[in-house]
């Protein structure tokens, strides 16, 4: 199970953060959006979404409000902070190194 992983918060924290990158959702949306981006490949029950929104939320990194959701009803939304944007770019940054390291090393032809 990977959801006890750091590697697993590091990517969850991530999307979270990419997901707020076009504005405030409140906490279902930013699932939806994780389970669109990934063609469904990655579904984030709430035990782990909510979690990580206040861990983020902690570390200043996301804002929330209360606001109304489509269908009418009170829900928190979440917002990037301006930290939040650095910690996104930086954290992305990071993430396409180790993807462009660990891809060289698991295609490589021999040892």
């Amino acid at each position: 199970d990977m959801a006890g992983s750091d590697l697993f918060t590091g990517s969850l924290d991530l999307l979270i953060l990419k997901s707020l990158t076009w504005g405030e959702r409140h906490g279902y949306a930013v699932g939806q959006w994780i389970r669109q981006s990934t063609s469904e490949a990655l579904s984030i029950k709430e035990g782990a979404l909510y979690p990580a929104l206040h861990r983020l939320e902690r570390k200043g990194f996301v804002a929330e409000a209360w606001g109304v959701t489509d269908s009418n009803r009170a829900a928190k939304f979440y917002s990037l902070t301006a930290e939040g944007r650095q910690q996104l770019r930086l954290e992305l940054s990071r993430w396409n190194t180790y993807a462009r390291v660990m891809h060289a090393a698991l295609t490589a032809s021999r040892a």
